[in-house]
């Protein structure tokens, strides 16, 4: 009888060295990877999904009792997670209890046009299905994170969103310098006013100019708007044709008064912001001053001197 009881002792030793040796030796595994945990998965069915992939070598049963006497009592998690090479079983049941999933993340610069944000999202490797086309203006440029196996659509989608958020957000912050009278006409100035300064500290400022010319009833003046009906938001790739610029369609700021039919690109947070609050000015004219930015003028006449010179920089450089 002792005999029989020191074999079960020792039966269960060695069993539970052999379990110990196999949930913390090293993984089969000879470079990184990564596992999906969909929503809803048992430990039992991870256990499965792993030795399927080739990231465990030890049988269920092993591994479900590995998890009930060295695993606690966490639940996984779902998402992606990176599993590095190697990793024993112990290492990959800390990773999916507690683990950070794998972060990946696409930017939106401010001024890309719908087309092109498209183009971006369509681009994206492991999304599902086709990215539809945004409507102009509607996308919030920022950055987004999204996961393996979300749809396309369900990130631009979250773009749109997050416009919608934020015009909900700075609308209450509109002041009397402001012409727009909509989240939407915001928008669409907004989208001209980021086209027409890269600069951050310029933005205000010629926002301040651009509302002044709506007020006063002149015409904007904005090649941008010139060209969008054109490409859509993408570059043109040569100078405008004087037809273009007489050409008298919804969009055309040179031939036409007031705010174009719609946005030609997606604004960001600062240049909606600075079309709900323009910088107090007279200006009503800039050109560029040969640094990146530009130089203000209240009258025509001081505009033309400004634009004297820089055409004269210009020459200078032999453009």
């Amino acid at each position: 009888m002792k005999k029989l009881f020191f074999l079960i002792i020792l039966g269960a030793v060695l069993a539970g060295g052999f379990l110990a040796m196999n949930w913390w030796g090293d993984g089969p595994t000879g470079e990184d990877g990564t596992v999906i945990v969909a929503e809803g998965t048992s430990l039992s069915g991870l256990g499965e999904q792993l030795r399927e992939q080739g990231q465990l070598e030890m049988s269920p049963t092993l591994w479900r009792l590995g998890t009930k006497l060295f695993g606690g009592g966490d639940p996984i998690q779902a998402g992606e997670f990176e599993i590095p090479a190697g990793a024993s079983a112990a290492t990959i049941l800390g990773i999916v209890q507690d683990g950070r999933t794998v972060q990946r993340t696409v930017t939106i610069p401010e001024g890309l046009p719908s087309i092109l944000v498209q183009e971006r999202i369509q681009a994206l490797e492991h999304l599902e299905g086709d990215a539809p086309l945004p409507a102009e203006g509607t996308v919030l440029p920022q950055t987004y994170s999204y996961q393996r196996g979300e749809s396309r659509a369900a990130l631009v989608g979250r773009m749109e969103t997050a416009m919608s958020d934020l015009l909900e957000e700075l609308w209450p912050t509109r002041t009397s310098r402001s012409v727009v009278n909509s989240p939407e006409e915001a928008v669409i100035l907004a989208s001209i006013v980021e086209k027409e300064t890269a600069k951050a500290d310029e933005r205000r400022m010629v926002a301040g100019v651009m509302s002044n010319r709506v007020r006063t009833g002149m015409r904007l003046d904005a090649d941008a708007t010139t060209i969008y009906p054109i490409t859509k938001g993408k570059p043109l790739g040569r100078r405008i044709l004087l037809s273009e610029l007489r050409d008298p369609n919804p969009y055309n700021t040179r031939a036409i008064a007031g705010l174009p039919a719609g946005p030609i690109t997606n604004p960001g947070r600062d240049s909606i912001a600075a079309v709900l609050d323009p910088a107090e000015t007279n200006a009503l004219f800039y050109v560029a001053d040969g640094s990146g930015g530009h130089v203000f003028a209240d009258t025509l006449a001081e505009h033309n001197r400004n634009v004297a010179k820089w055409r004269e920089i210009r020459r200078k450089r032999g453009e």
